[in-house]
């Protein structure tokens, strides 16, 4: 098991909405986008509804658009934000 970090996580849009705030610091075990995804959906709640397995979640990590294996380290910036549309 990984020693625990501190990441600043940045929620977007509805996810923003359902959660009922923009953005928290999280102390995180997890070693990828996806196992942060995985903790927060384990907490229940809207957080399980809002970033579902299920639902399409673009996620970013310092900025960077990125996947869910991207490794996540002590100070990372994630954001979590629904596809979004051009018009």
């Amino acid at each position: 098991m990984s020693t625990p970090i501190m990441v600043t996580v940045r929620y977007f849009a509805s996810i923003r909405e359902a959660l009922g705030t923009g953005s928290e610091t999280c102390c995180t075990a997890a070693a990828t986008l996806g196992a942060l995804r995985d903790e927060l959906i384990a907490r229940g709640g809207a957080s399980a509804q809002a970033l579902a397995r299920g639902k399409a979640v673009r996620m970013a990590h310092n900025q960077q658009l990125s996947d869910e294996s991207a490794p996540l380290a002590a100070g990372d910036e994630v954001a979590f934000f629904p596809p979004v549309t051009g018009g």
